[in-house]
C-alpha cells in the first residue's frame, strides 16, 4: 500500500473515494461541513433524510454530489463528538479502509486523517492513521495453494491534512507509520506461520534477511555450540527435545554512536508442546504463537532501522521447541543457568522462563541503558488481563512509567502488576537455587519475579503478552503486538514523536 499526504480544497480533490467522517446525530466534522458548502448543502439534505445518522462504524457511499471532483463519498460514522478520542478514531480508519479495499476504488483520498480526536496530536492522527489502515487490509495467504485475489483492491490512499501545510514532521509521521506497519506485518507474518515452517533456523533467516537490508543493523546467530561454551544450561535444556538445533539472535542497530543501548530480548519458542509436561491436544496448535515476542523484537527492530532512529538497539532472540523426546528436560531435573544459579525444573512447560535467563544474563554484556524482554510467558496472565493489556513489571519505576505511557499512546496498552520481594520465596527449591514455578497463586508475578533473579545488573522491563500477541478461534490471527508500543517508546526516547 502507498500512502500520500495529499492538500488543498475538497471538493475539488479528484479521486475514485473521497472519505468523510460524520459524528452521532448527523453532526457534521470540519471537512464534511467544508465539502458541505461546495457542493450546495448536499450533505445536509442527505443527512435530513435519516438513511445515515453517524453511529459509529456505519458507513454510506454517495455519488455524483454537486460542484465535487470525487467520483464518490464515502461517508463513516464516527459515533458522539464528545467521545470522539484516539481509539474510536482507529476504529473509523479501520472500517473506513476495509470498506475501501471491498469496494471498486484502487485509490482513495480520506479526511480522517484531518481529524482531532480528543487527547491527540496531529503527529499521532497521521501515524495511527496509517497502522490502522494497514491493519484493516492485512491478510495472511502464505501457506494457501490458491489465493481468491480481489479485482480492484485499494493499492493508494492519499492522507488530507485539511488546513495544515505539508512540512516535514507532518512527512516524518506518514514516515513514521508505514515503517511501523511494516514492522507489525513483519511480526503478524512470524506468528502466523506454522511451526514447521518458522522453525529456530528460520527466524535466524529472517534475522539475517533484515540485517542485509540495512547498513546499521548488524546480526550474527550463535548456534548450539557456542551456547555450551557460554555455559547456557537453561536454554539448552529446553531444546534437548527437539530435533531442531537452538539459536540465538542477536540485532545491533547503531544510530548513536556511543551511546548505551536499548535492549529487547524476545522469547523465540517456535512451538511449546509442554515436554514433558505437555499440554492438552485442545488449542494446542496456537502453541506456534509462543516464538510472538521474539517475532515482535524483529518488527521492532526492522521498524527502528526503516525510520533510521537515531538510537542504538540491540535485539536478542533465544529460540528453540519444546517437545517430549527421550532427552527432553523431566520434571525434577536440575539444570545451571548462565549465570551459575541452578534450577529445578518442577513443570518443563515453564520453559519461556529458562530460555530468556540466560539471554538475560548474556545482554549484561552491553551495559543497557534499559532491558525489555517480551514474552508469551503465562497463561495466568491471560486470565488476569483477557486479550486487552499486556502484563508490566518492572525493577524500575520510570521505566515502568515509559512503557505504560508508550503503550497508551500508541493503543497497546500494558497493565503493570506487582514485583514484590512478598513472592520470591513460592520460587524456593530444596534441591536448587530455585524453581521453575512458583506454586498456582500469582503465576505471572513470580514468573517475573524468576527473571528478575538474572536482571539484577540493568534497569528491566518485561511484557507479559500471552493474551495480546494474538487472537484465538475463530479469529485466529497474530495481532503484532507489542511492536506500536516498543515502537513508539523508542520513537519518544528520540525525541521524534511530534
Amino acid at each position: 500500500m502507498e500512502y500520500l499526504l495529499k492538500s488543498g480544497r475538497l471538493a475539488a480533490v479528484r479521486t475514485s473515494c473521497l472519505v468523510v467522517g460524520i459524528y452521532a446525530k448527523r453532526q457534521l466534522t470540519e471537512p464534511a461541513t467544508e465539502l458541505n458548502e461546495h457542493c450546495e448543502g448536499a450533505l445536509d439534505r442527505l443527512l435530513e433524510r435519516g438513511d445515515f445518522d453517524g453511529t459509529a462504524e456505519r458507513y454510506q457511499f454517495v455519488y455524483d454530489l454537486p460542484g465535487c471532483s470525487s467520483e464518490r463519498v464515502l461517508l463513516i460514522g464516527l459515533g458522539p463528538r464528545d467521545e470522539f478520542d484516539l481509539r474510536a478514531f482507529r476504529k473509523a480508519v479501520a472500517k473506513s479502509a476495509a470498506v475501501l479495499n471491498e469496494s471498486f476504488p484502487t485509490e482513495a483520498v480520506t479526511c480522517l486523517s484531518a481529524l482531532e480526536p480528543s487527547g491527540a496530536t496531529g503527529y499521532q492522527v497521521l501515524r495511527e492513521t496509517v497502522l490502522a489502515s494497514a491493519g484493516a487490509l492485512y491478510r495472511f495467504q502464505q501457506c494457501k495453494s490458491k489465493t481468491e485475489p480481489q479485482q480492484r483492491p485499494l493499492k493508494r490512499l492519499g492522507l488530507h491534512i485539511g488546513k495544515r501545510r505539508k512540512s516535514v514532521a507532518l512527512q516524518r509521521a506518514l514516515d513514521h507509520g508505514q515503517a511501523i506497519a511494516q514492522g507489525v506485518s513483519i511480526a503478524k507474518d512470524l506468528g502466523n506461520l506454522p511451526g514447521n515452517i518458522c522453525t529456530p533456523s528460520y527466524l535466524a533467516a529472517q534475522a539475517r534477511a533484515l540485517g542485509r537490508r540495512s547498513r546499521k543493523l548488524n546480526v550474527r546467530v550463535l548456534g548450539e555450540k557456542q551456547m555450551q561454551e557460554l555455559g547456557m544450561g537453561a536454554l539448552l535444556s529446553v531444546s534437548r527435545g527437539s530435533r531442531q538445533p537452538p539459536k540465538l539472535i542477536i540485532m545491533e542497530y547503531k544510530g548513536a554512536g556511543a551511546a548505551k543501548p536499548v535492549v529487547l530480548v524476545g522469547k523465540g519458542l517456535t512451538f511449546d508442546a509442554g515436554g514433558i509436561s505437555i499440554k492438552p491436544a485442545a488449542g494446542m496448535d496456537e502453541m506456534k504463537y509462543d516464538m510472538c515476542g521474539g517475532a515482535s523484537v524483529l518488527g521492532t527492530l526492522a521498524a527502528c532501522s526503516a525510520m533510521e532512529l537515531p538510537i542504538n538497539l540491540i535485539g536478542v532472540v533465544p529460540s528453540s521447541e519444546n517437545l517430549p523426546d527421550g532427552n527432553a528436560n523431566k520434571p525434577g531435573d536440575i539444570v545451571t543457568s548462565m549465570s551459575g544459579q541452578t534450577i529445578e525444573v518442577l513443570n518443563t512447560d515453564a520453559e519461556g522462563r529458562l530460555i530468556l535467563c540466560d539471554a538475560l544474563t548474556y545482554v549484561e554484556r552491553f551495559s543497557p541503558a534499559a532491558v525489555i524482554d517480551i514474552a508469551t510467558l503465562t497463561g495466568a496472565c491471560i486470565i488476569a488481563l483477557g486479550s486487552h493489556a499486556s502484563g508490566l513489571m518492572s525493577n524500575d519505576d520510570d521505566l515502568a512509567e515509559e512503557v505504560l505511557a508508550a503503550g497508551s499512546a500508541s493503543g497497546d496498552r500494558a497493565w503493570r502488576l506487582p514485583l514484590w520481594d512478598d513472592y520470591q520465596n513460592q520460587l524456593d527449591s530444596n534441591f536448587a537455587d530455585m524453581a521453575n514455578i512458583g506454586g498456582k497463586g500469582a503465576g505471572t508475578i513470580t514468573a517475573a519475579c524468576f527473571l528478575s533473579r538474572f536482571a539484577k545488573q540493568f534497569k528491566w522491563a518485561h511484557l507479559d503478552i500471552a493474551g495480546s500477541a494474538w487472537n484465538s478461534a475463530p479469529d485466529k490471527w497474530s495481532t503484532g503486538r507489542p511492536v506500536p508500543l516498543l515502537s513508539q517508546l523508542l520513537i519518544k526516547r528520540c525525541g521524534l514523536d511530534s
